[in-house]
């Protein structure tokens, strides 16, 4: 190809396909992006003129052939409230897979003063689907998303989570393990260190989920249990570990969901002078590198956070392909990575 080939087709914009196809360069726009209706005619004199000059389409164009946006919402918590580690794993995941699709991805935040962004993300159809994080077990947006008939996927699962498509980690089962390790190692005592009283309060599925698999594993072990909200922050986690300290200095053993109050605890565990694991010890359910940066390494289910944005676009693309399959879900449950943190009960 000429250079003088390559020139035309960088400098070609909507503007010269406008006068081309002798439309209006917003309805150019409306036609490449979908945001507004043009008509089968205008649609087909728009892309004869894409066809006739050989104009390379970028993905609003190949979108005017296929009839879709070639991009999907991704749904997130509120700027209001700091994402988690673990959240941003979650999006940045999810964006790189979509980029591999070749898809573009419109954040779009809900919950508090944001539902005009959500309701506007379903009724504008600016995307062909939706991915949506940090589900509830009653959650009013999956509600919403199937009476619009946008295909979507959720990160979590609700309470009935048999008619959608979704991706999770088996909270309930990694909990259970982490408690079964410790029973296994003599401790009788053990703590279970979870989200906020909020999040809990909300229906928040993975705290709700950690603490019934928390409960059924002490039940079943003989242990003395604890659940102790914290909020997600490290401040949080260290006032958690001195009021545990203080008033519980029988416990022995603690399992975490909360990787966001990691930092906390171990300032917590230095303040103290507590020896882990021959004065304490404990697991949890953590990014790898979170488990991995504390100290003593943690031992933990690494969750597996690019793979699950993997899997929401992948699941997603399915569903935009044949809205009418069966829904698939994944529930993932990593080994238990035995690091440095758990040891033997210590002797009373």
């Amino acid at each position: 190809m000429s250079e003088s080939i390559r020139l035309f087709e960088v400098e070609m914009n909507i503007g010269e396909i406008a006068r081309r196809a002798g439309v209006a360069r917003s309805t150019v726009s409306y036609a490449l992006s979908g945001r507004r209706p043009v008509s089968p005619a205008t649609k087909r004199r728009i892309q004869a003129v894409i066809d006739e000059i050989g104009y390379r389409p970028h993905a609003a164009a190949r979108a005017l052939k296929e009839g879709r946006t070639r991009a999907i919402g991704l749904v997130i918590p509120p700027a209001s409230l700091l994402l988690t580690d673990m959240q941003l794993g979650f999006v940045a995941s999810v964006v790189e897979a979509a980029a591999h699709a070749d898809l573009d991805v419109l954040l779009s935040p809900s919950g508090g003063d944001h539902d005009r962004s959500f309701e506007r993300l379903i009724s504008g159809r600016r995307v062909d689907g939706v991915i949506l994080m940090e589900i509830r077990l009653e959650d009013e947006r999956v509600t919403r998303l199937q009476q619009a008939g946008l295909p979507f996927v959720t990160i979590g699962h609700t309470a009935r989570p048999q008619g959608t498509c979704w991706v999770d980690v088996d909270y309930a089962t990694l909990v259970a393990r982490c408690v079964h390790h410790l029973a296994d190692l003599g401790h009788r005592t053990v703590a279970l260190i979870n989200r906020s009283t909020e999040l809990v309060a909300a229906g928040y599925g993975p705290a709700h989920r950690a603490q019934a698999g928390f409960a059924e594993a002490v039940r079943r072990r003989g242990l003395s249990g604890m659940n102790v909200p914290c909020a997600d922050n490290p401040a949080a986690g260290e006032e958690c570990f001195e009021q545990l300290r203080e008033r519980h200095g029988e416990i022995t053993g603690i399992v975490t969901v909360n990787e966001a109050a990691l930092p906390g605890i171990q300032r917590g565990i230095e303040r103290a002078g507590v020896a882990v694991p021959r004065e304490l010890s404990i697991a949890g359910v953590a990014a790898r590198h979170w488990a991995e940066g504390f100290r003593p390494q943690l031992t933990a289910a690494d969750v597996p956070t690019l793979e699950m944005g993997t899997h929401a676009v992948d699941l997603l693309l399915e569903r935009i392909a044949t809205p009418d399959g069966a829904p698939r879900h994944l529930l993932l449950a990593p080994p238990i990575s035995l690091r440095d943190s758990t040891g033997p009960a210590p002797a009373r």
